[in-house]
């Protein structure tokens, strides 16, 4: 199933949250003068317009990105700054651009999409070095594991248009655990009003006991969604993760 455009939900949230916890890790990152491969298993088209028809017409941005202040200094706010003078004030960046931006020149980056129209997108927006899959991601990070640099991170971001990803996603992650120990593995996931990620989580929390778990929670976007909440499951969580995950937490409940 390819029907998922996440141009209706850019800069909710939902992508605070995970965007402001994956910019604090890339950040941390790379305060270390060692390169590090960047895999993402499902880009999107890496950059959205706010002032689209589709994001007016959920009006989730207006509630998210639109109606909360960045920390000053914090490398979201950089990164939404250095976007905004490239592409316009109504530019928000997806992760690919906020991997980009807060990337080195020596830095791996590998992002895969299989949707056709956010594959043809992603690769209009990234830079000449950054290497575009139109392929399964995590069929992309499985042949990948273990990168080169060994370093570095990988995002697992799916739209969970199919429900057996919830499945499917532990068996996934401990495979690439095996082939790539030191990699840190962070997984996005929609917290719904039915509570489905409930078992995926307990056989995440069983397999990887040393893990980061951060959960926010927020209203519907409006009468009847379902999402209500936002988690970020971490393998291997750089220094620093719990306090990035506090910050995030407090801007989002305070508007």
């Amino acid at each position: 199933m390819l029907s998922y455009q996440h141009a209706y939900h850019a800069g909710n949230l939902a992508d605070l949250h995970k965007h402001g916890l994956l910019a604090s890790m890339l950040d941390y990152l790379t305060r270390k003068d060692k390169p590090l491969s960047y895999i993402e298993t499902h880009a999107g088209r890496g950059l959205y317009d706010l002032s689209s028809a589709e994001a007016r017409k959920t009006g989730e941005a207006a509630a998210g990105i639109e109606a909360r202040e960045l920390p000053e200094g914090h490398p979201l706010a950089r990164v939404l700054a250095e976007v905004r003078a490239r592409f316009g004030p109504s530019a928000y960046p997806g992760s690919p651009l906020i991997a980009e931006t807060l990337l080195r020149p020596g830095d791996a980056v590998h992002l895969a999409e299989l949707h056709p129209a956010e594959h043809d997108a992603l690769e209009r927006t990234v830079a000449r070095g950054t290497r575009v899959y139109h392929e399964d991601g995590f069929a992309l990070a499985q042949s990948l594991a273990p990168p080169e640099p060994r370093r570095g991170l990988l995002l697992c971001d799916p739209s969970y248009e199919v429900k057996a990803d919830y499945d499917a996603i532990p068996k996934r992650f401990a495979q690439l655990h095996k082939k790539w120990n030191v990699g840190i593995l962070a997984l996005w996931y929609p917290i719904l009003t039915d509570a489905r990620h409930e078992s995926m989580l307990r056989a995440l929390k069983a397999a990887f006991q040393d893990a980061v778990d951060h959960q926010v929670r927020f209203p519907p976007a409006r009468p009847g969604h379902a999402m209500v909440g936002s988690g970020m499951f971490v393998v291997n969580p750089p220094w620093g993760l719990p306090e990035a995950g506090a910050e995030i937490e407090r801007l989002l409940h305070t508007p």
